[in-house]
């Protein structure tokens, strides 16, 4: 791994740019991944809990939505 880090550093591409990918992409996963989350069925215990304002109600495959919220 070494080995491609120093030819990119020999080739003039700054390291920054790959540290970069890296960070948007685990930035991106968190938050893919916590919005599929809480549009998820509710486990075993949260059925109850309030879903957060600022994620999106999102209707599943069978057309319901959420109906634990009630507006």
């Amino acid at each position: 791994m070494a080995f491609l880090f120093g030819e990119a550093g020999a080739s003039g591409i700054p390291m920054y740019y790959f540290q970069l990918v890296y960070v948007v992409g685990f930035l991106a996963a968190v938050g893919i991944g916590s919005l599929a989350w809480y549009n998820s069925k509710r486990p075993p215990g949260w059925e109850d809990a309030a879903r957060p304002d600022f994620i999106p109600d999102v209707e599943g495959q069978d057309g319901e939505g959420d109906s634990t919220d009630s507006k």
